[in-house]
């Protein structure tokens, strides 16, 4: 049973994991669109949005967290100051999945996260 279990695993060690979702989310504020599988787009979906949350509350003690998570300070300050000012009046879900099919060679089922 996997009762209180959260945390989707990946397949990958949990420095691994963080790693990767630390790259993605950088990846994600910086291009505002990215293409990776369905179950990684679903774990990513909750970290951007918590980083988006963090740009919203504009503290110094929020920019700290968001700069110990997200990897580029020039994305840290895209958050702060144009994307906390895009979503304001927003009250969460700042984030859209659409599935996009297959991919070729391993068939896993793909998808596209971007900010609405």
């Amino acid at each position: 049973m996997r009762h209180r279990n959260a945390v989707k695993k990946l397949g990958r060690t949990a420095s691994h994991r963080k790693a990767m979702l630390r790259n993605q989310v950088t990846s994600l504020l910086k291009y505002e669109k990215i293409v990776t599988t369905d179950a990684k787009a679903k774990e990513l979906r909750s970290v951007a949005d918590k980083m988006i949350t963090l740009g919203k509350r504009g503290t110094l003690h929020a920019r700290r967290q968001a700069a110990s998570y997200i990897r580029d300070g020039e994305v840290t300050k895209k958050v702060f100051d144009e994307l906390s000012g895009r979503y304001s009046e927003r009250q969460g879900g700042y984030t859209r999945i659409i599935k996009l099919g297959r991919r070729i060679g391993d068939n896993a089922p793909l998808s596209q996260i971007e900010l609405v």
